[in-house]
């Protein structure tokens, strides 16, 4: 990451997003998926269905947007992918997170571990 695109404490774009669209750039942050994909994970975060009525224009605003690339798999399948300015956006909306949430070392201190946990 350039200096130009060093995380800050503005959210920039992210301000604008829905916490539905929030999560699907999370769920792109692992890796590159089709939209039943994306949709799956959805499901299981919410634990409800979520139509594709919701989801797919959601994924064609933040392709809109530029924070996610959409290609094509096969004539049918469409793929997802996070931008770089996509990755920005989740590392700007999580350090403007935990700008509120760290107010002491106990919470850095959980912070840390939850860190450490996914590693």
């Amino acid at each position: 990451m350039s200096e130009a695109q060093a995380v800050t404490n503005d959210p920039g774009i992210v301000r604008d997003l829905t916490a539905f669209q929030h999560n699907i750039l999370v769920i792109l942050s692992e890796e590159a998926m089709y939209g039943l994909a994306i949709k799956r994970q959805l499901e299981d975060y919410y634990g409800t269905e979520v139509n594709h009525g919701r989801l797919y224009p959601n994924l064609d605003d933040l392709v809109e947007m530029g924070l996610v690339e959409k290609s094509e798999l096969d004539k049918r399948t469409n793929q997802y992918a996070l931008t770089e300015d996509g990755e920005d956006a989740v590392l700007n909306r999580l350090n403007w997170e935990l700008s509120k949430f760290v107010t002491d070392e106990d919470r850095a201190d959980s912070v840390r571990d939850l860190i450490d946990a996914q590693q």
